[in-house]
Formats: C-alpha cells, structure tokens, sequence
C-alpha cells in the first residue's frame, strides 16, 4: 500500500500585486524573495514586471504570481489592471520617507474598496538596512504631511532602492515601528519591517501571506492564475511560464541579459491583450484632453491589437 505522506501536495496559484510609491524597493523586495539578489542602484519599473516564485507548506504548495508595479504618478491609473482579482497584496513604504506611508495607506484605502473580497494585504516598511535597532519606536513623525502630492517620484530617483542619508548615529528611520504598527492592526493588515539589502524578513512576508490566504481561494485558484491569467494562456505558454515581463522596451541588450539568466518571456498573446488595455487607456486620456486626431490613431492601433491577438 502506497504511503500517503509520499503523495505529492497539491499546488495553488497566487496572484499578488505589489504597490507604492516609486524608490520604496518593490523590485528590490521581490527580486530578493525570487532570485536572492539585490541590485543596489535598480533602475525605477516603467509599467509593470511580472515574475513568480513557489513557497512550499505543510499541506501545499504555493506558486506566487507577483505584479511589480511603477510606482510613478504616470503609472497609477493602470494598477487595478495589476490588482483586479488579486488574493494578496503587498503595500510597500520606506521607513526613511514618511511620505510614503501617506501613499500606502491610500493604496490600502483603494484595495479595500475595489479590490477582491477577502484580499490579503501586507504593509510591508522597506530599507530597514538604514535604521538603527534602537530606533524602531523613536522615530519623530510629527513632521508628516497630509498628503502624497502629485509629483513624478520616478525622475526625482533615478533608482528603485534609492537610500537615505543616515544621521550621525547611523539612523535614517523617519517613521515609527509603533505608528505603522498601530495602523496595520486598525485595519486587519499584515505588518513587517524589511530589508532587501540584506534580505531581513523578505521570505517572512511571503510565507506570512501564503499562510493567511482562506483555503476558500487557494481551491478557487488551483491550477488558474489568479484573475485567470493562465486561463487565457495556451498550455504551450503554462510551460513556458517563469517569465518577468516589463512592459517597457528598454533595448535588445537588457533583453539578452534577463534571457542569459534564464528568465522566458510570455508568449505574444498575453502581452497584445495587455497592450490592448494600455491604447485604451490612452484613447480615453487623449478624448478628455480633446486630442482627437490622437484618439483616433489609438482606437485603430486598439482594433490592429486585438486582431492580432484573435489570430
């Protein structure tokens, strides 16, 4: 007689979303969890990446399907494209930037009103690397202003980990463990101080989620991508699926270095039907400014998309 325990677990898909603001370290979060690597001066995301990552519990596995968002202003009104149908979410701040933590809390505000019921959400303070033991509760926060603001992050940081000037005593931290802390439990979130630099509680956060979503989702979602990505993929492209795709084309030569790391990008289809949603997204923008001529040029580049994705 066969030995249960040998059995194999069975495997759930998990779609999660990271959020906030540009040079918090999303990428850099990610790419820890996912290649244990942490590039110190990363280029900012343009669109979104997407790349996956499997984290093995006791009664199954769960493969990760991670949405890198740009945290640029440009970029914002293409997240719930990222974040629609999405079991969790991680919400990223800097602890050295209190501006941040306005912007993730209304990333939180935003999930809890349009994203799906039950969607697990992490606050997650990044560049812990900067902040002195010490400080976690002492950090002075009075200075904090109400709002994010508008302004492009993104050219104001050239890179996506983008450090802070330690004090004197070796201490950046401008937001508190007991503030974040406190706000996190108001409204029933996961809470972790991290460090991709150094890579401290990076994989906490992820096991943390996996174990947090209801089996209720992880039955709904195995063997489907969460919001049904993999439904829509060929079994040639579930094959083929260790991919991190950037929608943004930043040249043959980072092309080649993605692929000599042994990173597959998707197959045509997904992105046509992602660059379907981008043109339309523009032709909208382009009606509202009374850019005709322009909206017209994007509704015939929409219809070119979407013939081409149906061939």
């Amino acid at each position: 007689m066969a030995d249960s325990s040998s059995a194999p677990k069975p495997s759930s898909s998990v779609k999660l979303v990271l959020l906030g603001e540009a040079a918090v370290g999303k990428s850099s979060l990610v790419l820890r969890f996912v290649n244990n690597d942490f590039q110190e001066n990363k280029e900012p995301t343009i669109g979104a990446a997407f790349l996956t990552q499997k984290i093995s519990l006791p009664n199954r596995i769960i493969k990760f399907e991670i949405w890198d968002t740009a945290g640029q202003e440009r970029f914002a009104s293409l997240a719930p494209m990222y974040y629609r149908n999405a079991q969790a979410a991680l919400v990223v701040y800097d602890l050295t930037k209190p501006t941040s933590l306005v912007k993730a809390k209304h990333w939180v505000a935003e999930l809890q009103r349009q994203a799906s019921p039950g969607i697990v959400i992490a606050l997650v303070g990044n560049k812990l690397d900067l902040c002195a033991e010490s400080s976690s509760d002492a950090a002075d926060t009075s200075q904090e202003p109400s709002s994010a603001g508008g302004e492009d992050e993104g050219e104001a940081n050239s890179a996506e980990q983008t450090e802070a000037e330690p004090t004197d005593t070796g201490d950046a931290r401008k937001i508190s463990t007991r503030e974040a802390k406190s706000y996190a439990e108001e409204e029933s979130l996961l809470f972790f101080e991290t460090s991709a630099k150094t890579g401290t509680n990076v994989a906490e956060v992820f096991s943390a989620i996996a174990n947090a979503i209801p089996e209720t989702s992880l039955k709904g979602a195995r063997g489907a991508a969460g919001g049904g990505t993999q439904a829509a993929l060929s079994g040639a492209a579930q094959r083929a699926e260790e991919a991190r795709v950037n929608l943004a084309d930043r040249g043959k030569q980072q092309k080649d270095n993605l692929l000599a790391s042994g990173i597959k990008f998707e197959e045509h289809g997904w992105m046509l039907e992602n660059l379907k949603v981008v043109v339309l997204a523009l032709v909208r923008r382009d009606k509202k400014r009374g850019h005709a001529h322009l909206a017209a040029i994007g509704t015939t580049l929409s219809d070119s998309v979407a013939s081409g994705s149906e061939d």
